[in-house]
């Protein structure tokens, strides 16, 4: 497939970064590099964003704009407002780590109607990774921040980080989101990239087991849209149905997903880029939307970007070695370049082998033995 072909000419949502500060969390895997200073974005580069964001949104009434940090709510609410103003007819999200989540906060979401999506990585005792600045645990303050938007009635969705895949935590670790009542669950096994170069190697057998375990708390109390497992879901019912089996967001053509720094940088992709340089590519980025359009680079995202032609050639790779390639789709382009000393065109990654093949193997030995 010609490269310019693999991808869209147009998103269907943009991340974005008002502020690189992280209040008042310091956790141990964050792959962030400017987390402690306080680079706040421009409202030009919203209004410059939104500039293609909203004739995109009028096409699409799913557009979503995702704020996300940083943590988003140090930005403030008035500055917050004032960045999301410009936009016209899109869903918001933020993703929070509740800290900083107070009665104010509860009002402001409610009014802007946006997604809450909350970072945390299960019990207390799973959490020893989420610290504060000040080197204290950061689990009981992330609660509070929970508490408030339960009391307020306010839906939210929870992303954690596991660094070690258990199979015998799998379901307190379940049962806890479970007992909180979020809608969704999205599980990320700790990895390797940014800042972030102590993640250890997980064994993929146990992580298979992590999975399959996951998939069972989840069928015996199925109240959590679980975001893995229903990937897996999916892909078994395509291949069921005779349906194209690659999954979003590796099927042709690829979605962008342009991750818009506080200066207005984009970054294509691969959103754990942001704010990082490399010897050969600079700093990743296509361009700058206060002197080029969210359109335009977007619409010359390959012409523009040397390092995606690379990530190309790592995918083919993929596509005529690895046997999972029809779900997994190739290695995220962040993964490759960290664990692959400065390429995009290795293959196999720990991302690859704890949080695609292993989820596979496991989530499908859990449906096989089900259907039994």
């Amino acid at each position: 497939m010609p490269s310019a072909l693999r991808l869209a000419t147009r998103s269907r949502s943009v991340i974005m970064q008002p502020t690189t500060q992280c209040l008042p969390m310091d956790c141990t895997y964050c792959y962030l590099p400017f987390r402690k200073m306080k680079n706040l974005m421009p409202v030009t580069v919203a209004e410059a964003v939104a500039a293609a964001v909203n004739p995109w949104a009028a096409d699409d009434p799913a557009f979503e704009v995702v704020w996300h940090g940083g943590e988003p709510l140090a930005t403030g609410r008035e500055h917050l407002a004032a960045l999301m103003a410009p936009f016209e007819g899109v869903k918001h999200s933020v993703q929070t780590n509740a800290a900083l989540v107070d009665d104010a906060w509860c009002e402001f979401l409610l009014e802007h109607e946006m997604h809450v999506g909350v970072s945390i990585d299960g019990p207390e005792d799973m959490n020893t990774h989420r610290i504060t600045l000040a080197g204290h645990p950061g689990f009981r303050v992330a609660m509070r921040g929970i508490e408030r938007l339960r009391r307020r009635g306010i839906p939210y969705s929870a992303i954690a980080v596991v660094s070690d895949p258990a199979p015998e935590n799998a379901a307190r670790f379940y049962d806890f989101f479970a007992e909180l009542g979020v809608t969704t669950l999205g599980v990320n096994v700790e990895e390797e990239e940014g800042v972030n170069l102590g993640a250890k190697a997980a064994d993929p057998v146990r992580a298979a087991e992590f999975w399959a375990a996951l998939a069972d708390a989840w069928r015996a109390n199925p109240v959590i849209r679980l975001r893995e497992v229903q990937r897996v879901l999916n892909f078994a019912g395509a291949i069921l149905g005779g349906h194209d089996t690659a999954p979003t967001p590796t099927s042709a053509p690829w979605d962008p997903l342009p991750t818009i720094a506080y200066d207005g940088g984009v970054v294509m992709l691969s959103p754990e880029l942001a704010g990082f340089t490399d010897h050969r590519f600079g700093d990743f980025t296509t361009g700058n939307v206060l002197r080029t359009g969210l359109d335009v680079l977007v619409t010359e995202a390959e012409q523009r970007t040397p390092w995606i032609a690379e990530f190309w050639d790592g995918v083919d790779a993929c596509r005529t070695s690895c046997p999972a390639f029809a779900f997994c789709g190739g290695a995220h382009p962040a993964n490759r370049y960290f664990e692959h000393d400065g390429r995009f065109d290795g293959t196999s990654t720990r991302y690859c082998t704890t949080s695609k093949i292993a989820l596979l193997e496991g989530v499908t030995r859990h449906v096989r033995e089900h259907n039994h």
